[in-house]
């Protein structure tokens, strides 16, 4: 089973260690306990909408593209290479099984 917030706190680390940032400066911009930042990273604790958004801030990263890098990441560890796509039901279908 794929553990979202696991991920998602592969994507902050990385992020974070890709300009050279310690904990301690991005937990101070985003106004977070250094402790609690470093449980997100480890995928220990789940982060609220807000407080994702100000650890974003913080990192000069726009959420959508953490959202849009968490999703590929936990399609990749569910097996799935591209989006899945579902059969949908044509109209005509639809009409026909209700009647």
């Amino acid at each position: 089973m794929v553990l979202m917030r696991r991920e998602l706190g592969d994507v902050l680390r990385e992020e974070r260690r890709a300009q050279k940032r310690s904990l301690r400066d991005v937990s101070a911009s985003a106004a977070v306990s250094l402790g609690y930042l470093s449980e997100i990273e480890r995928g220990e604790k789940e982060a609220s909408s807000e407080l994702l958004g100000a650890i974003c801030e913080a990192l000069g990263l726009p959420l959508s593209a953490l959202l849009r890098e968490l999703s590929t990441r936990v399609a990749v560890a569910e097996g799935f290479a591209s989006p899945v796509v579902l059969p949908v039901s044509s109209l005509g279908d639809v009409s026909a099984s209700a009647a």
